[in-house]
């Protein structure tokens, strides 16, 4: 059995081998932090479980097998002394196996089953085939032998014990299973494909997605491939509270579509995916509660409510109806216009406390930099980021109501954001830097922070002196490998820090792109050829140590692939002209 190799050679134990549409993917992380030492079938629905393991095993003993894992877009394979086991999505719900030389154990990842956890497996005669139903993901995981022997163990077993499978060859032959994540019921599995067709789909499916996403790509742009990769299965099907198709930031841990991680993947996939990207945009607004806020997160079962993230999505509407091929009509206008203005309107009256100028966050979360150092000496702050990033929201908003003939409102708007920005400048900038300042006492302090730095995002709306000021001290933050949330020197810098050091994406694009509308084009040059040379060498990783280049945390992120693909065009189309 030969497996023609297509797309970037990545390992699982960095990124999940999935597929664009799919719920589950195969992988050894079984939890945050938690690697096992079998790849396992691992869904997403009703949160991160790992359902199934997947053994290979050698057929002469029955043990475990020796093998080593080779991943690419459309094959997964486990390659050993005596043969091979191939693994390809022939849609998002139902995977083949097909092997030679080698057998295959499937089994429950869970080893006790309560009335209320666990895997019950039994074999469904209507269907020839064995089920796992998993109380933790509320689906059933049927594998279908096509050829092969099947043996069974644990069939009907309550309580603790071993539930599970194993497949071998008849006369050294090859054995082929599939396995479907279903809800209920559905006819018995059936498929004319062969096996090395449905791997040429997965390739092609996931070539088109790359020539779409990356036309521009070359050897100049190494990574472009693989950050597309990442971004093309993590994306999931509408399934529960998830409305539309959508880009999670992982399928890790981080599975969640954060309200304002979403931003950057609407921003990568808008010249390619207008359909696609339009949908990241708007799946936050979905949920848009009755005081025009956005939730803190949304997957499969839940929303959550109890924090937001900062209002960039003035900005990112800006930029996303100018990357779209084709601009959006009144109708898409109109509905962009109101999500914004209803979001924005939260933080002009539940964010501002009376006689305020300037809204505050409640928590370090609200900002989506949970644990900088600015929030140390309070967590309810003025702080000079997101006034910055109301002043952008409140410009889109004025264009906006210009576009669809509502003068009144765009001059009204237009005075808003002018309003907001000189009392940033007037309350919350002190000389060389700006300061944050508590809600309750008045108090004010400036920090090492970078989210200190942010309001260089207003680019060409900042005095020049503010914003060369800002750049200076942003160079500061400057490590060979990119922008440390946190200045190295700072007693308050941890390499594995969080916001407390780490270098992260988003920041990296609002700042990259604050000064290059500023004028500091060659700072802007130098933050994105760092982290693009980063992502090239380290990968996607949720965030990087700021001193070595490592990559922390999940180190499959979407919004990180995104940014990689983001400068990755923009210094293309900039070397092309």
């Amino acid at each position: 059995m030969t497996a023609a190799r297509s797309g970037p050679a990545f390992s699982v134990h960095d990124i999940p081998f999935s597929t664009h549409g799919s719920w589950f993917d195969i992988s050894p992380v079984v939890a945050e932090k938690t690697y096992a030492e079998d790849l396992h079938l691992v869904s997403h629905q009703n949160g991160m479980h790992a359902v199934l393991r997947l053994v290979p095993l050698d057929p002469a003993t029955g043990d475990r097998a020796g093998t080593r894992v080779e991943a690419t877009p459309g094959l997964l394979s486990w390659i050993g002394a005596t043969g091979r086991i191939d693994l390809a999505y022939e849609s998002p719900d139902t995977v083949r196996l097909r092997g030679s030389g080698l057998g295959i154990g499937v089994g429950a990842a869970a080893q006790t089953l309560t009335p209320f956890s666990g895997t019950y497996f039994f074999r469904d005669p209507a269907a020839d085939a064995h089920v796992f139903t998993s109380y933790e993901t509320g689906r059933r995981y049927r594998v279908t032998a096509l050829s092969g022997t099947v043996t069974d163990a644990g069939t009907q077993t309550l309580g603790g014990g071993h539930r599970g499978l194993t497949v071998t060859a008849e006369a050294n032959g090859p054995w082929e299973i599939a396995i479907e994540e279903l809800d209920t019921a559905r006819p018995p599995y059936a498929s004319p494909a062969t096996f090395d067709a449905i791997t040429e789909s997965a390739q092609s499916s996931f070539a088109d997605f790359v020539d779409q996403v990356a036309p521009w790509r070359s050897s100049a742009t190494p990574a472009a491939e693989l950050a597309a990769y990442v971004v093309w299965s993590a994306t999931v099907r509408p399934t529960g509270l998830v409305t539309r198709p959508a880009v999670l930031m992982s399928k890790h841990w981080m599975d969640k579509v954060w309200s304002w991680d979403h931003c950057f993947n609407a921003l990568a996939l808008a010249p390619g995916c207008p359909d696609l990207a339009l949908d990241q945009f708007a799946l936050p607004f979905d949920h848009q509660d009755d005081s025009g806020a956005l939730p803190d997160s949304v997957t499969h079962s839940e929303v959550l409510y109890n924090f937001v993230k900062p209002p960039i999505h003035g900005w990112t509407f800006g930029h996303l109806r100018r990357r779209l091929p084709t601009p959006p009509g009144p109708a898409e206008l109109a509905e962009a216009y109101g999500r914004l203005e209803r979001w924005t309107g939260f933080w002009l009256t539940a964010r501002r406390a009376p006689g305020a100028d300037l809204p505050h966050y409640q928590h370090g979360n609200d900002s989506g930099w949970d644990n900088a150092t600015t929030f140390d000496p309070a967590r309810v702050i003025e702080s000079a980021d997101l006034a910055a990033f109301l002043v952008l929201q409140l410009r889109e908003l004025a264009t906006l109501a210009t576009a669809l003939d509502k003068r009144d409102e765009a001059i009204r708007w237009t005075r808003a954001a002018e309003e907001t920005q000189a009392a940033l400048l007037d309350q919350l900038w002190a000389t060389d830097r700006f300061v944050a300042r508590a809600v309750d006492t008045g108090e004010t302090w400036s920090s090492s922070s970078l989210l200190d730095l942010m309001p260089v995002v207003l680019g060409e709306h900042l005095p020049g002196d503010v914003s060369s000021t800002l750049a200076d001290h942003i160079k500061a933050h400057l490590t060979p490998y990119g922008l440390a949330t946190e200045l190295p020197t700072s007693p308050h810098y941890l390499a594995d820090g969080y916001w407390r050091g780490p270098i992260w994406a988003p920041a990296t694009v609002l700042i990259e792109d604050g000064l290059r509308r500023a004028g500091h084009e060659r700072l802007a040059d130098d933050i994105s050829a760092r982290f693009r040379a980063l992502c090239e060498t380290h990968g996607f990783a949720e965030n990087f140590d700021a001193l070595t280049g490592t990559g922390l945390r999940d180190r499959a992120y979407t919004w990180t692939a995104s940014s990689y693909l983001l400068l990755a065009e923009a210094h293309a189309h900039r070397d092309a002209h």
